[in-house]
């Protein structure tokens, strides 16, 4: 069996910010027009000076304390100089853990859960750095005439969240990526469902052999493609007996391949050196608690609240404090309605899959907690069934619209009148009359004819009378048929 080891380098924009890491220049760049939100410093002019954004730090310290991470003391920015068209000045100041140098936070993890098992994930450092400049390439990476730079990315804060290579499958790499998002969601200080806001390289071996690092993955989806790709790339290679480079290779999301970009660079390739225009900066004690202090309630502590003020089983308050945006969802919900329970159920099952489906995040449902109680309260009213719920449910969230409106419109509310009922049923029965004789004989056989009722009126049909009626005419042909013999 191949013995794989993956380690990943997280990178995370700190979007809670207004500003850039190092400069005053407008953090907000996704809508704004290219190379708009940029100054001397941002673009490395000679002369510039930086300054630290001390909400960035501040930042940085809570998310190494929810990663239970040792902070340091001192802390030095370095350079990291390299060439490239996305680093204007030819350097990125970012953090460094060799000869002296000293990152924000390490030696901390983080635990997932996969298949029921339970796995520490350690953290071997956390650094803070800006993000470079945004590469467009009007076609792929590898087949692309031009190239267009926009800087206005360039100056973003950013942590690199390190791990030691403790992951062993792509879901294992997948689970850990929603993990550190969904921890730093809840921190308030990243919001992963931006564009851009979360990215990650990893470095891959398998049996032991040369690592491969992959750049720039952009989603989770994406990261599993890409992993179990690369696997099945080194194993063919040691299958046919050719070696691995040690390289850097960029995912292709189109072909869904690897691209080999460059032969993986060392730290001296770098040639890290102090950064001379940045003090070291010393973080005091009591900085740390009070940041301690004023910390937002994290998914474990989340999870364990719901299982006791909710009375919801652990598996289902799990999957609800695994996305705070469902969390939220969630509560708001209990909040207002009877059963916390029942909400639960609707929000892992149909809720949770008309999302995927409709590939939208939490965030940006345009359902209401209000709305899915307004749903379900039409189901204990009695104007709807739960079968009827469902497709009522996908179109609230696929549109936006309230329930009542979507029953209304569409003629959904459930059918309770006794002689309509029997109409249908006498249909039924005229329609199917060896199913009707086997009811007659075996009672089991009576689903059957409930069913086909329930297809003919569309769910429509109130079941506990449906039930009834059949029943009852069951019976009464079961009656004549012995008084007849």
């Amino acid at each position: 069996m191949t013995k794989v080891k993956i380690g990943l380098e997280v990178h995370c924009q700190l979007t809670c910010l207004r500003s850039k890491l190092f400069c005053s220049c407008s953090s907000d760049y996704r809508k704004a027009s290219a190379n708009s939100l940029v100054c001397p410093v941002c673009l490395g002019i000679p002369g510039s000076l930086p300054v630290l954004n001390k909400k960035a730090l501040e930042a940085a310290i809570s998310v190494a304390l929810a990663l239970n991470c040792k902070l340091h003391k001192t802390i030095f920015f370095w350079r990291k100089n390299y060439a490239y068209p996305d680093m204007s000045k030819n350097f990125q100041i970012s953090q460094f853990d060799r000869v002296g140098g000293v990152p924000i936070a390490s030696n901390g993890k983080v635990t997932i859960t996969v298949n029921h098992d339970r796995k520490d994930i350690r953290i071997r450092r956390i650094h803070l750095e800006e993000d470079p400049a945004r590469l467009i390439y009007p076609s792929t990476i590898d087949s692309s005439p031009y190239t267009l730079v926009d800087y206005n990315r360039s100056g973003i804060a950013l942590l690199e969240i390190v791990t030691d290579p403790d992951l062993s499958s792509p879901k294992e790499a997948r689970t850990f990526l929603q993990r550190i998002r969904t921890i730093l969601e809840y921190l308030a200080v990243s919001d992963g469902t931006l564009e851009g806001a979360m990215r990650c390289d990893a470095n891959i071996s398998i049996d032991g052999g040369p690592r491969v690092e992959i750049k720039n993955i952009s989603s989770f989806k994406e990261v599993e493609r890409a992993f179990h790709f690369e696997i099945i790339r080194q194993r063919d290679l040691k299958r046919k007996d050719r070696s691995i480079k040690r390289e850097t290779r960029h995912w292709d999301e189109k072909n869904r391949v690897t691209i080999s970009l460059r032969g993986k660079e060392q730290e001296h390739d770098y040639r890290y050196f102090p950064e001379p225009d940045l003090m070291p900066i010393t973080i005091q004690d009591s900085q740390v608690e009070e940041i301690r202090s004023t910390m937002a309630e994290l998914p474990d502590a989340r999870k364990e609240r719901l299982i006791r003020e909710h009375k919801i089983p652990t598996y289902d308050a799990e999957i609800i404090s695994n996305d705070k945006h469902l969390a939220d969802f969630f509560e708001k919900s209990a909040r207002l309605y009877k059963d916390p329970k029942v909400v639960s159920n609707w929000l892992i099952g149909d809720f949770l899959r008309y999302v995927h489906e409709a590939d939208l995040e939490i965030n940006q449902v345009k359902t209401t907690p209000e709305d899915l109680v307004e749903m379900l309260d039409l189901i204990d009213e009695g104007k709807i069934t739960g079968k009827i719920a469902k497709p009522v449910l996908e179109e609230m969230i696929s549109t936006g619209r309230t329930p009542e409106t979507i029953v209304r419109e569409k003629g959904l509310i459930r059918i309770s009148d006794l002689k309509q009922l029997e109409r249908y049923v006498d249909r039924i029965f005229k329609k199917n009359p060896k199913a009707v004789k086997d009811a007659v004989k075996d009672p089991n056989a009576v689903h059957y004819i409930v069913g086909q009722l329930m297809k003919l009126t569309e769910g429509k049909a109130d079941p506990i009378l449906a039930n009834k009626i059949v029943h009852e005419k069951i019976e009464q042909i079961r009656e004549i048929s012995l008084s007849d013999s």
